[in-house]
């Protein structure tokens, strides 16, 4: 596979060989790889409230698409910045288009509980 993607190869063995280098010389930057993976578990923990009563916490929803949404120009403007190759930029906003996809579903699936009750959409 490495010698049909040569670009892809060069990118994998820099991100090892920067790591490792990183890793040798700064070994207490790892700890904010630490503090990255705890802020993933607070923001799961967010979506407990959804879970409970998704109406009374559609704002959890609505933030978390605001999440995905900034995942693009933060890939744009500061992948250029850092040397992230082009392709690899596509990858980091693919997350941010796949994450939305559900949660645009759960969205569209909680409009109707949260009409107030006897009221009826309008037509049109």
């Amino acid at each position: 596979m490495t010698d049909h993607l040569p670009a892809l190869r060069e990118w994998i063995e820099r991100t090892r060989d920067g790591v490792a280098d990183t890793n040798a010389r700064y070994p207490f930057l790892a700890y904010g790889t630490d503090w990255l993976a705890f802020a993933h578990l607070v923001i799961a923990a967010a979506f407990w409230g959804p879970i409970k009563d998704p109406v009374r916490n559609v704002w959890v929803i609505r933030w978390a698409v605001l999440a995905c949404a900034g995942v693009i120009p933060l890939a744009l403007v500061c992948g250029p910045l850092r040397g992230i190759p082009l392709y690899w930029r596509f990858i980091d906003m693919s997350f941010g288009i796949v994450g939305v996809l559900p949660l645009l579903v759960v969205l569209r699936l909680l409009r109707p509980l949260e009409r107030p009750a006897g009221t009826t959409a309008l037509a049109g």
